[in-house]
């Protein structure tokens, strides 16, 4: 593999030996059940009917005796029941959207914030980015971790950051032209709503603009979207990693080799496990990821359940960084699809789409059932300009062909539906690529 130029920005912690990586995440792991039992009533009474403590920490290892904590616990002790400070000792608290239920809410104390604002520089660092750097700061702000969380790595690491959010399209990228933007951060989709908005004002990102680096999260998103992104805008796409829960952004991210997401494993402790019978796996198997977070004061979490689908690697990086790595998310072992028996996830169906270079990257899945009827699974897709220009013939084709490939990747059967390009409603944040109308009506 061809040499990459590395940045590092703590490269004490980022690359020092396993072995003394383990015993500190060992010493911190014990402090840290130790703290949830003395200050959080639920980790009391958890702990205590599974008989268990920090005393029974004697490695990592033992980490597995430990229960799990799920996103309904967190519900379940809404708003602050889960803290482990008073309220007033906290310097912000964001929440989710509670679109499937009920908000979780993570607060954060000043020793949090600075951990998060540590996470974040290295994030940026990694990817390239630097203080001469113009971060055009596409992600939500507000109770949403996102754009707050890449504000204040962008401000500890000196960058210039032009906190724009989300919206707006086309004032986005006369900003980005206009500004000298440097650096992109936002969702994978928005990527795409920005490109195909500057291609309408007759601006080409390539060109027209100073981007050169991206930093996209939030959803799972496809190395065919990463190369689709790349060759739009020109600049070099990383993946980052993480949930508000844990932190908000900061949990992980790629470096120049792109070969896995670098877990900050000094303030999150990474497992994988099997999603059914909860069982510990190893490096190189494909389970659900769970976190311990080893630093956090405000809410501090002990195996959380991500539901986060991916696999876990330990051989050594070129970029000399000793922490393990994550593979990109390949979905959640909740947004599963069971189409009649057969298991489907979101992210297949988008690597076959993206395949093609008749299609554009705009596409939803609709998952039906009829009265006595067997599931249907139906891929609405847009077709390119050029491609849709030429009529129904040419798009028979192509249909026949994407339902082929659908076939042969998923077991089952597929309505393929291609549209017109601009017909599906775009998104300015979290894609919503999924439709389930089983069980509606």
């Amino acid at each position: 593999m061809a040499e990459k130029q590395v940045l590092i920005w703590n490269e004490a912690l980022e690359t020092m030996p396993r072995l003394e990586l383990e015993t500190l995440q060992l010493a911190r792991l014990k402090e840290a059940v130790a703290r949830v039992t003395a200050t959080v009533p639920f980790y009391k009474d958890l702990y205590a009917k599974a008989n268990v403590s920090d005393d029974d920490i004697q490695s990592l290892e033992d980490i597995s005796k430990l229960p799990f904590t799920y996103k309904q616990d967190l519900r379940s002790h809404y708003p602050f029941g889960m803290f482990a400070v008073p309220v007033g000792e906290l310097r912000q608290i964001h929440a989710t959207s509670g679109t499937t239920g009920k908000m979780t809410v993570t607060g954060y104390t000043s020793s949090d914030m600075e951990i998060w604002a540590e996470t974040m520089a290295r994030v940026y660092t990694a990817g390239g980015a630097t203080g001469d750097d113009m971060i055009h700061n596409a992600y939500g702000y507000g109770l949403f971790t996102g754009g707050l969380g890449f504000h204040i790595g962008a401000e500890k690491i000196g960058a210039t950051v032009i906190p724009v959010s989300g919206g707006l399209t086309r004032r986005q990228i006369e900003i980005m032209r206009d500004f000298g933007s440097t650096v992109l951060n936002c969702t994978p989709s928005y990527a795409l709503v920005l490109s195909e908005a500057a291609a309408e004002m007759g601006i080409d990102l390539r060109t027209d603009t100073k981007l050169r680096i991206g930093f996209f999260g939030a959803e799972p998103w496809t190395e065919l979207m990463r190369e689709d992104i790349e060759a739009r805008m020109g600049l070099e796409a990383y993946d980052i990693y993480g949930l508000a829960e844990i932190i908000g952004p900061g949990v992980s991210v790629e470096c120049p080799y792109h070969t896995g997401l670098h877990i900050a494993e000094d303030h999150f402790y990474p497992e994988i496990i099997d999603p059914e019978t909860g069982d510990a796996l190893g490096y190189d198997q494909l389970g659900e990821l769970v976190f311990t977070t080893l630093t956090k004061e405000g809410l501090p979490i002990i195996r959380y359940r991500t539901r986060d689908r991916t696999i876990r690697r330990a051989e050594t990086c070129s970029c000399g960084r000793t922490m393990v790595r994550m593979e990109k998310v390949l979905g959640r072992t909740d947004d599963m699809l069971i189409i009649r028996g057969v298991n489907v996830f979101p992210s297949q169906v988008e690597h076959v789409l993206l395949e093609f270079e008749e299609l554009e990257p705009q596409y939803v899945i609709y998952v039906d059932r009829e009265k006595d009827r067997l599931d249907t699974l139906e891929v609405c897709v847009e077709a390119c300009q050029p491609v849709f220009a030429q009529g129904e013939a040419v798009l028979a084709e192509v249909t026949r062909r994407v339902r082929a490939a659908m076939q042969e990747t998923l077991y089952v059967s597929t309505i393929i539906t291609v549209v017109e390009p601009g017909s599906i409603q775009r998104s300015l944040g979290k894609a919503k690529r999924v439709v389930d109308r089983r069980g509606l009506g």
